[in-house]
């Protein structure tokens, strides 16, 4: 390292994890095979481990249009009948596979059962994390939502006050930690872009526009017209679903075009950016000057803002416009403070593996086995991350996230520290890394029923030493 001053160490003795999604619990099994910390607490806000992929047959009450701030409150729990457990609802709809195969999606320890299909539907996945969650299971505090983290300085030492609220009695309660992770997930504040007319014509077209978050199944949409925006993975999936019984043809809005297979696979009509939404006629102008009146619905498929409600009092901000997470070193520690981190921030990754490495790498910081940079090697690192990925800051390129997954790998392998040791790619990961979107595709045209890759025409050819 280019700076002399020895790395920092920490005393931590209790760690708080939000969330008891993939991410949270890939933290939780990673602090505890590293023995070194007294105190693990994972509060989740559901009846259930999931994050995501614990599927709401109802969607969300709240709707905000356009939504471009992060500003917004925390989605309520939908309103059910009085005595029953309170429940967020999540992205899922009801027909829903991964797109990652099934040997290249699931944690280092834990194999999706052998029959199951090569694309797991969100079922599978549920099931999977509920038996991945066991042996954790004795540290989470279920139906108890986070509200606010504070950071507090004691004798030179970074704390953090964590306010929790009970949810199926109100009781509210603190208690401090020496280190906060954050897994709370970035699928809860949707993003629905500022169009000109969007205000009014949502206030005098109530109902039409909503986001892909709201999304359950085809049903509500047959006969009607529909514009998707976004061709994206959701936005495809759900035109899909759709386009069978909507009124022909179903208009997919899209920045970028879209592939002649994929667009083939959506049965839409691609069409420009929305230029302006027409309250009067319940209509949308395209950026080529077309267009649609009459539009029954319009879903915008067009992703999440980050945002951390409980997180507003750090200073500097840790977002602004939401689309991304300010002053965090490799998408990961927060630089001011490190026993703050962020895991499961980049897009474009898979999840489950990738979750595992950056929680190999914080537990051994924490227990200083693995030192960090000095923080002007992690600012210097954060800036010219910034110069080159713009706009897209958290979104990795094609074979990123297989970069990172062996680069951790390695790193702590070298390193000869105690603590579980994190996942490791071999050549045929990799190659299933790079086709598996031609496959996920070939699997939705093929009836979505096939349970190898070589049943849809991909065949792992090794390569010679």
């Amino acid at each position: 390292m280019g700076s002399q001053i020895p790395p920092k160490r920490f005393d931590i003795k209790s760690v708080a994890v939000i969330g008891a999604g993939p991410c949270g619990l890939a933290a939780a099994k990673y602090l505890v095979a590293q023995a070194a910390f007294k105190n693990i607490v994972i509060f989740e806000q559901q009846s259930e481990v999931g994050g995501v992929w614990n599927y709401s047959p109802n969607p969300p009450n709240t709707l905000h249009v356009p939504q471009v701030s992060t500003d917004c409150a925390p989605e309520p729990p939908l309103l059910l009948r009085r005595g029953d457990a309170p429940v967020f609802p999540s992205p899922m709809y009801e027909v829903l596979h991964t797109n990652i195969p099934r040997a290249l999606m699931p944690f280092s320890d834990l194999a999706f059962p052998d029959d199951a299909l090569i694309f797991p539907s969100r079922e599978d996945v549920q099931e999977y994390l509920v038996r991945y969650s066991r042996d954790v299971r004795h540290l989470i505090q279920f139906f108890t939502q986070v509200k606010d983290v504070r950071l507090r300085q004691v004798e030179g030492k970074d704390q953090w006050d964590v306010d929790v609220v009970r949810l199926r009695t109100g009781e509210i309660s603190t208690a401090t930690y020496d280190a906060v992770v954050v897994a709370s997930g970035h699928y809860a504040v949707t993003y629905i872009p500022d169009v000109k007319g969007i205000t009014e014509f949502h206030a005098t077209n109530p109902g039409v526009i909503s986001h892909s978050k709201h999304y359950r199944t085809p049903t509500p949409f047959a006969g009607k017209k529909v514009v998707v925006v976004g061709n994206a993975a959701s936005g495809l999936d759900i035109a899909a679903q759709i386009s069978p019984l909507c009124r022909n043809p179903l208009l997919l809005s899209v920045q970028t075009a879209t592939s002649p297979a994929n667009l083939e696979f959506s049965g839409a009509q691609e069409v420009p950016v929305i230029e302006e939404f027409l309250a009067a006629e319940r209509g949308i102008r395209f950026q080529d000057g077309r267009v649609e009146k009459d539009i029954d619905a319009v879903i915008f498929a067009t992703g999440y803002l980050y945002a951390f409600p409980f997180l507003r009092s750090l200073n500097p901000p840790l977002v602004t416009d939401g689309r991304r997470v300010h002053g965090l070193y490799k998408h990961l520690f927060r630089i001011d403070n490190p026993t703050l981190v962020f895991p499961g921030l980049p897009i474009k990754v898979v999840p489950f593996p990738f979750s595992e490495s950056q929680a190999a790498m914080f537990s051994r910081t924490w227990a200083n086995v693995l030192p960090l940079p000095s923080p002007e090697e992690m600012r210097a690192w954060e800036e010219e991350e910034a110069k080159r990925r713009g706009l897209k800051f958290h979104v990795f390129p094609e074979g990123g996230d297989s970069e990172y997954i062996n680069s951790a790998h390695d790193q702590i392998a070298a390193s000869n520290t105690p603590g579980k040791e994190p996942p490791h790619w071999g050549l045929e990961q990799v190659w299933q890394r790079q086709i598996y979107s031609q496959a996920k595709l070939a699997f939705e045209l093929g009836g979505r029923n096939a349970k190898t890759l070589e049943e849809l025409g991909f065949t792992y050819a090794p390569i010679s030493e």
